[in-house]
């Protein structure tokens, strides 16, 4: 066998797995929500895993939201780890998507854990589905996902 066919023999699989590696993601990004429910959910599942670096890339970047979700996580910070758990462990359940217009959205949903319905307003901004906890903050029944 010749140098060059020994050298396609090593470099083919090579080559795949590179593309596999480094090819396309079907996987949306933190960021990839297709609509105002799944921003919602995807949103409330960082929440409620306590994952607030990936609910941070759910949420409209301005002060008064990233204060609202730095509230929040100092509020989980401070339950016992039974609580805690029983947060991550909770399924989302989501009730009614009211549109407001094309590009805003109220969630309503619950957790499995808590069982209290809230509201979450869902705005397409830039192209993408984020939440503006704003509303949930000012209405004064609202809780915290």
């Amino acid at each position: 066998m010749g140098y060059l066919c020994r050298m396609r023999l090593f470099l083919m699989p090579l080559a795949l797995f590179l593309l596999a590696a480094c090819g396309g993601n079907d996987q949306k990004g933190p960021t990839g929500s297709e609509s105002d429910v799944d921003a919602a959910r995807n949103f409330i599942r960082a929440s409620l895993d306590n994952n607030y670096d990936a609910a941070r890339s759910y949420l409209v970047p301005d002060s008064t939201n990233l204060e609202y979700l730095e509230t929040t996580r100092r509020v989980r910070a401070g339950m016992d780890k039974a609580e805690n758990r029983k947060y991550h462990e909770a399924s989302i359940r989501i009730f009614d998507t009211k549109p407001l217009n094309d590009s805003t959205s109220i969630v309503t949903y619950d957790n499995s854990y808590k069982q209290q319905r809230s509201d979450l307003k869902v705005v397409r901004s830039g192209g993408q589905w984020l939440v503006d906890l704003k509303y949930s903050f000012n209405d004064s029944t609202a809780q915290q996902p």
